[in-house]
């Protein structure tokens, strides 16, 4: 079996707030990955439609603020609802490349009643299929403002030969229960997410790679004040708060002892393109394999939740 496998880091901004226009981009980078050979492409938090940044520059915590009314209203328009086919294409483009993708969304799940929104993180494998639907545990800080808390119904893993890969939305990763929950299904590739500041990267990926002995990519987005479109409620107001960059990305990849296989790269587009080999891994798992012979499952277990929610059993 071959060991090593071709995986791409997209570092790019959105077409903040349009699904369509961010979704042709986002097509764009897994083309050019699925024709430099990359079995896997991945894109950063809530990359399609953006990020909420506005929930930290205009006073998100404004209660029954009309700007605050406006600017969601349009976050829900362009938000991605998976039952409409917005992710259609995507799957085609999945299927006809033979490549599998980790892309972070806004969702405006049916099965929530379709107005509330969920930062998701979904899988589509080489087959075209949509594997997993993975909506954040506990949305960070400001985000509660805009976005709800999730279930662990995509709490799983996926096989990407030779590997077994899972991934975790931006904070989640700092969760140990929820490391543990993708440890114990034998991921070694995992994948985090982030809306774009190397600060978060670069702290936490060698430490999950050590703690995993598993390869931990790291993508995330761009942000700066010319992302903001003319059409975005209160784009002038946004553009006054908005004078330095706020997502610097600071993608990346460490390696199963806790090098850097691809160190941080900042404040620019680039498809990042790197192999990684099982054999790596299987190394490290030597003297250290945290969900077997290192782990005590008669003295430490850990239940997961795996049911949808939804307010109708």
């Amino acid at each position: 079996m071959d060991s090593k496998l071709k995986i791409a880091l997209a570092q790019i901004a959105p077409v903040w707030l349009n699904r369509d226009k961010t979704l042709e981009k986002v097509i764009k980078y897994t083309t050019d990955a699925a024709n430099e050979n990359a079995q896997l492409v991945v894109f950063g938090e809530a990359l399609l439609p953006g990020y909420p940044f506005w929930l930290d520059r205009l006073h998100g915590s404004s209660f029954n603020s009309a700007l605050h009314k406006a600017i969601h209203a349009h976050y829900m328009d362009q938000a991605v609802s998976i039952e409409e086919g917005h992710l259609d294409l995507l799957c085609n483009i999945a299927k006809e490349k033979k490549i599998s993708i980790y892309l972070g969304t806004i969702e405006r799940p049916a099965d929530r009643g379709g107005h509330s929104l969920y930062c998701s993180m979904v899988y589509i494998d080489g087959s075209g299929e949509i594997k997993s639907v993975h909506r954040k545990l506990m949305p960070t800080y400001e985000e509660r403002l805009s976005w709800s808390p999730g279930d662990g119904n995509g709490l799983v893993t996926h096989s990407l030969p030779p590997f077994t890969v899972g991934g975790l939305n931006c904070w989640e990763n700092w969760m140990p229960l929820a490391r543990a929950a993708m440890y114990a299904q034998g991921e070694d590739l995992h994948v985090s997410i982030w809306p774009g500041n190397k600060r978060n990267t670069e702290m936490l990926l060698p430490v999950i790679a050590q703690e995993s002995r598993s390869y931990v990519v790291g993508v995330s987005g761009l942000f700066r004040p010319e992302d903001i479109p003319d059409d975005f409620p209160h784009a002038e107001e946004m553009r006054e708060a908005t004078k330095d960059i706020l997502a610097n990305g600071g993608s990346c990849v460490a390696a199963p002892d806790g090098t850097w296989l691809v160190e941080p790269v900042v404040e620019k587009e680039e498809l990042i393109i790197t192999e990684i080999d099982h054999q790596k891994v299987r190394e490290e798992r030597q003297n250290f394999d945290p969900s077997g012979h290192y782990s005590r499952p008669d003295v430490l277990s850990l239940n997961i939740n795996r049911e949808r929610q939804s307010v109708i059993k």
